[in-house]
């Protein structure tokens, strides 16, 4: 679900809120408790051994004498901490004599106006076991500390802290010493402290609500800030976006931004944007025509192209003496192979497959001037050799571009199945005799055309017999290439050409081209495919 920008704002700066609210709320509280619980540690500290100091000892020997509840001693001194308990708030003020394993009460401070029941006063002489008195093992604990300070003539030096039954207590405890400085008594100062932790908490609550209210008050002042510093601007723009998607008009598109600020700026890019897109716009409509323009035209350089090479099959119907067949699928609209064949007189054949350097419009041009220097010279009658070299030194005429084309010429004497050839660069041709499997023919390639002026090119013959097939092909074949990077190969070429030898060129082609699809798979075509077939019946056409 989308959220829009402002609640995003009201969201987290009320999460950033609360995190501040409670750390400055529990910092202040730990802050105040602290400095507290320092306060009220030290006045039990100092009080306790103020006590014990004001004592007379003989008063103290006098109480904890025989009979000593009977004693003047005992009424002033129960007088005095009864008063001092009043004035200084204690909440339990005594005089004791503590041993290894109890501790015996002397005096226990009583008030009434402060709320003490006299029904739990200890009495005088009580003799109360550690083991009575304490809650839990923690608690003997801090009894059997107080005793071992004791026998060593010493008080607590910071507060001993109880939590438990009793209430939320700090004890300390100061010795009245003799003369020789042997604790014959102890001064016991304890501290309710259930007040100061309410009072705290009390703080703590005050703390938090003063801090939300403070930071509501600054969260609605920032939210109005945010609101017409960023995002009225943003949103503004976002609907002025919107409004142009919706609409599909860039032009004379203009929104006014003055915030002063990065979002202002963001508005002048924003124009400037607009702008470009226009410009954009408009040149994407003119290359757009223009290249429905060149598709156009390039549709007709294909048709023209697909009708410059021999296409209607069979090619010679009224020449039973061997049938002729041949594809070509260009790797982008127009290709630089092609191919021809066609009857220099009645007894000759000739057949040609080439292959232009290069791809597209370039190689066609080059391949069109190829093809018709090629059939010119064939039609005179010259042989192979010759035609190559007089096409050679024209095609080499004016080079500018640097191209050359791979060159297999052969000429068929129908009458006798002879065959002169030759090559000039290309691929290697695969002959089949009658009742065996295609094989290449490993002839001696001469240079490219157009590569070098003055080149010799060398003739060779095949013999063909009834029942023979001549396969002629361009490099698109054996270089085609799976998505593995594999070439198709000549091996995979010539397996494909043996799965059923002998049938017709009208059949074996498009076999051929089937199983270089199936290899190939998805992987995209690289370069034109060529091929030309020949199957030759001899003189009389009555072999199959």
């Amino acid at each position: 679900m989308k959220m829009k920008l402002l609640p995003k704002f009201i969201l987290s700066l009320g999460a950033m809120g609360a995190v501040l609210t409670v750390t400055i709320s529990f910092f202040s509280y730990e802050t105040s408790k602290k400095s507290l619980e320092e306060m009220y540690a030290k006045q039990v500290t100092v009080g306790s051994e103020s006590i014990a100091t004001m004592l007379s000892v003989d008063d103290v020997r006098d109480i904890i004498g025989e009979n000593g509840d009977e004693t003047e001693a005992y009424r002033e001194t129960e007088a005095l901490f009864n008063q001092l308990k009043e004035d200084g708030e204690i909440t339990y003020l005594s005089l004791v004599v503590p041993d290894e394993d109890s501790v015996t009460f002397y005096i226990d401070a009583m008030v009434k106006e402060m709320g003490d029941d006299p029904a739990n006063q200890i009495p005088y002489g009580s003799d109360i076991l550690y083991t009575d008195a304490a809650q839990d093992e923690k608690d003997l604990e801090k009894y059997e500390l107080i005793w071992d300070l004791y026998s060593e003539n010493k008080g607590t030096d910071t507060p001993v802290i109880t939590d438990n039954s009793y209430g939320y207590n700090y004890t300390s405890v100061s010795p009245v010493l003799d003369e020789n400085g042997n604790a014959i008594a102890e001064i016991q100062y304890i501290l309710d402290m259930q007040k100061v932790r309410g009072e705290l908490n009390s703080f703590l609550y005050k703390m938090l609500l003063i801090a939300f209210l403070n930071i509501v008050v600054v969260i609605m002042l920032y939210v109005v800030f945010v609101r017409n510093s960023i995002t009225k601007p943003v949103s503004k723009l976002a609907l002025f976006t919107k409004k142009i998607i919706e609409s599909g008009e860039f032009n004379r598109q203009h929104i006014e931004m003055k915030t002063g600020d990065e979002i202002e700026d963001l508005g002048h890019s924003f124009n400037y944007m607009l702008e470009e897109l226009e410009i954009y716009i408009d040149n994407l409509a003119k290359v757009t025509a223009e290249k429905e323009r060149i598709g156009a035209e390039l549709s007709v350089a294909t048709q023209i192209q697909a009708s410059m090479l021999p296409c209607i099959f069979p090619a010679f119907p009224d020449r039973p003496e061997f049938d002729v067949y041949a594809t070509m699928q260009p790797a982008k609209e127009v290709g630089g192979d092609f191919y021809d064949f066609f009857l220099v007189d009645e007894d000759h054949l000739a057949l040609v497959i080439a292959d232009v350097s290069g791809k597209g419009v370039p190689a066609a041009l080059f391949m069109v001037i190829a093809k018709t220097l090629l059939k010119n010279s064939a039609q005179t009658g010259a042989s192979p050799k010759e035609i190559l070299e007089k096409v050679n030194n024209q095609l080499c005429e004016n080079n500018d571009a640097e191209m050359f084309v791979t060159v297999w010429i052969g000429i068929l004497q129908i009458s006798t199945g002879k065959i002169v050839c030759a090559n000039a660069g290309h691929e290697y041709p695969a002959i089949r005799h009658a009742g065996g499997c295609y094989e290449l023919v490993k002839d001696k390639h001469g240079f490219v055309l157009a590569g070098m002026e003055g080149a010799r090119y060398r003739e060779y013959e095949l013999q063909l017999k009834q029942g023979d097939g001549l396969y002629v092909y361009t490099d698109g074949v054996v270089e085609a290439t799976n998505a593995n990077q594999e070439l198709y190969g000549t091996e995979r070429m010539l397996a494909a050409l043996n799965i059923n030898p002998h049938a017709i060129p009208e059949e074996q082609l498009p076999a051929v081209k089937a199983d270089i699809d199936s290899f190939v798979g998805d992987a995209p075509q690289f370069d034109d495919i060529t091929m030309l077939g020949l199957y030759y019946r001899g003189p009389a056409g009555n072999s199959q």
